[in-house]
C-alpha cells in the first residue's frame, strides 16, 4: 500500500462523499444464499481440522494481514488487537481464521455449528461502516475493502453476531497515521466473492460436498432455490430454521433438529463468545442516525484533508520558488 500524494487526496474525498451518502440505504437480497444443516455436521470426525475450516484458510490465506511491529495503542485506548501469534487457532473466528465449527452439548446431543458471516440482506455493518468499506454485492455477500478499513471496529458492534474481527498493526494506519497503527483493520469471510463472481462456489461448499457427497452439510445455490429447499425441509421433516428473518433476513440458513431458542439459551449459558440470538434487532436502524454520524465523520475528514492539503500547497510553493531560484542562478 504505497500512498502518494495523488492517492490520499482520493481517499479522504472519497471517504467524505461515502460517509455523506452511504453505499446502499435498502440492499437488494442477492442472487445466492447457502444452507447449513447441522444435523449432518461432525467436525470432519477423524481430520485434524474440518475441511470446510482447512479450505477457507487455504483460499484466504494470501490475503491474511502480516502486522508490522512494534504494535502502537490504538489511540485513546492502551491495547490493541493483535492475533499474529495465535494464527493456528482454529475454534474461534479471528483475521486468520474466517469460519470455525462451534460445539453445543445440549438435551443430550452435540452439535457442530459451522459459523460465518450471515450476509445479511439489509447489512448493518455495510450501513454502519462511516468509512464506507464495506458493501453489499449483487451476489448478496458482504465485502470488506481492506485498503480503506480504518479497523474502527463499528462494524462489529453493529452485527448481531459480532462476526468481524480486528487485527492491529495493518492496514492505511502505516501510512497515514503510523503512531495510530494500533486500530488496524477488520477482517471476515466475504463468501469467496472472486469464485462466485468467477460462477463457482465458495471453498466450504466444495470442500464438504467433496467429503461427504450427497450428505453435504453445505448447499450453495441460487436464492430463491435454497429458501425453498430450507422450508421444504423444514416442513417434511420437522426442523427449525435460522436466518431466514433474523435481522430482516440473511443469505444464510441453518436447519436443526432443536429449536434455534434453546440453542441461544445453552450458549447464553456457556458464555459462548458467539451467540445465535433468535430475536435479532437491526441496530443500525434502531439505535443509530446515519445522517448525524456521516455528517460528523464528512466534516472531520474535511478538516483533516483541508489541513493536509494547506501542508502540501505551501510546500508546493516553496518547492517552486527555489526550483525557480535554482534555474536563475
Amino acid at each position: 500500500m504505497n500512498f502518494n500524494r495523488r492517492q490520499f487526496f482520493k481517499v479522504a474525498l472519497g471517504l467524505s462523499a461515502l460517509a455523506l451518502t452511504p453505499k446502499e440505504l435498502k440492499a437488494s437480497p442477492g442472487k445466492y444464499a447457502t444452507l447449513i444443516d447441522i444435523t449432518k455436521c461432525d467436525r470432519c470426525e477423524g481430520e485434524f481440522m474440518p475441511l470446510c475450516v482447512k479450505a477457507c484458510r487455504e483460499v484466504n490465506k494470501h490475503r491474511f494481514p502480516d502486522p508490522k511491529k512494534p504494535i502502537p495503542p490504538y489511540w485513546p485506548r492502551k491495547t490493541y488487537e493483535d492475533w499474529s501469534d495465535k494464527r493456528e487457532i482454529i475454534d474461534t473466528l479471528s483475521p486468520y481464521n474466517w469460519l470455525f465449527i462451534q460445539k453445543v452439548e445440549i438435551e443430550g446431543h452435540t452439535l457442530f455449528i459451522p459459523r460465518r458471516c450471515m450476509h445479511c440482506d439489509s447489512p448493518p455493518c455495510v450501513k454502519g461502516c462511516p468509512f464506507g468499506a464495506l458493501s453489499k454485492q449483487p451476489e448478496g455477500n458482504t465485502v470488506i475493502d481492506h485498503n480503506i478499513c480504518f479497523g474502527g471496529a463499528k462494524c462489529r458492534d453493529v452485527c448481531p453476531w459480532h462476526i468481524p474481527q480486528r487485527q492491529a498493526g495493518v492496514g492505511i494506519y502505516l501510512k497515514l497515521m503510523p503512531k495510530l497503527a494500533g486500530g488496524g483493520v477488520m477482517y471476515k469471510c466475504d463468501l469467496c466473492d472472486a469464485r462466485i463472481k468467477r460462477g463457482e462456489e465458495p471453498a466450504c461448499v466444495v470442500a464438504c460436498r467433496e467429503r461427504l457427497k450427497d450428505r453435504a452439510v453445505y448447499t450453495f445455490g441460487k436464492r430463491e432455490e435454497i429458501f425453498a429447499l430450507a422450508k421444504n425441509r423444514a416442513s417434511e421433516e420437522g426442523l427449525y430454521i435460522y436466518g431466514d428473518r433474523q435481522n430482516g433476513g440473511t443469505s444464510t440458513l441453518y436447519l436443526s433438529s432443536i429449536p434455534f431458542e434453546k440453542i441461544e439459551a445453552k450458549l447464553k449459558e456457556t458464555r459462548a463468545r458467539f451467540g445465535m440470538p433468535v430475536k435479532v434487532v437491526n441496530r443500525y436502524m434502531e439505535e443509530i442516525n446515519p445522517w448525524g454520524k456521516a455528517v460528523l465523520v464528512a466534516g472531520a475528514l474535511g478538516i483533516g484533508a483541508g489541513l493536509v492539503g494547506a501542508f502540501y500547497s505551501k510546500k508546493e510553493e516553496k518547492e517552486e520558488k527555489h526550483g525557480e531560484n535554482q534555474e536563475i542562478f
